[in-house]
């Protein structure tokens, strides 16, 4: 079973490919990391995944009904901007929009998934606070939570952590973690390759629009992969906790 499909995706931009004809799929239970520098296409490609841009190829997502599709993926994009003063557990619950029918007041187990989302995130001591009254982390924090309320079986997230601090951050890819094993799957953008390398299943390298790697951390964070697509060098090793993921210069072609 494929929560997510993508055959020969493609983006242009007058007269630009700014995402290449991308196949990948994701099945249940995974954390997937899609890494790339900046420009590489990362969010262009989640966007058209979703439908959200116009593409060419094929994206599951796009063949489901609009109620479906938005049962079965939940979208955390990288703006972040609350406008309104609502109270945090206001926002938080919104996340349960697609499985209220239209004037049907939450129920107990809407309640009970909007608590959980917000316990998860380190929210509960605000959950009664304007979100605007709050820092932008604790604001990234709300969204996320959000996208966890809607208890959808596939997340697409982009830059979660943006912001975060580490403890937010590491917390964050662990509830992405906690989730997988309940079959549920994230694809995952990230610009941290030490959070990528150790949280995530898998690895997508995207570079100019194209996928170049899809694997486990440990194929794709090489040492050629690096130099040519971040112009880098790193060193990665396995130890007692994990895969261990530290860049050490930058690399310049002679």
């Amino acid at each position: 079973m494929s929560l997510l499909t993508l055959d020969a995706l493609t983006v242009i931009r007058g007269e630009c490919p700014v995402v290449e004809s991308a196949s990948l799929t994701i099945s249940p239970g995974e954390v997937v990391g899609l890494i790339g520098p900046n420009g590489a296409g990362k969010t262009t490609l989640m966007r058209a995944a979703l439908g959200l841009l116009p593409h060419g190829g094929l994206s599951s997502l796009t063949q489901m009904p609009a109620r479906n599709r938005a049962k079965h993926v939940a979208w955390l994009p990288q703006a972040r901007e609350i406008a309104w003063p609502v109270a945090v557990e206001t926002l938080v619950t919104l996340g349960r929009v697609p499985h209220l029918n239209a004037g049907q007041t939450p129920t107990a187990e809407d309640r009970a998934a909007v608590s959980h989302a917000i316990q998860t995130m380190d929210l509960t001591a605000f959950k009664d606070r304007a979100a605007t009254q709050l820092s932008g982390g604790e604001q990234a924090r709300v969204l996320i939570a959000r996208a966890l309320a809607q208890a959808t079986p596939l997340i697409l997230a982009d830059e979660p952590v943006a912001g975060l601090d580490p403890g937010h951050q590491i917390a964050t890819m662990e509830a992405f973690r906690a989730l997988s094993r309940t079959g549920t799957s994230t694809l995952v953008s990230l610009h941290d390759l030490g959070l990528a390398a150790r949280h995530c299943d898998r690895l997508i390298l995207m570079d100019r629009g194209q996928i170049g790697a899809d694997g486990p951390p440990e194929t794709v964070l090489t040492q050629q992969h690096l130099r040519d697509t971040f112009g880098i060098s790193a060193h990665l090793s396995r130890g007692e906790h994990g895969l261990i993921f530290q860049p050490l210069e930058v690399v310049r072609d002679d």
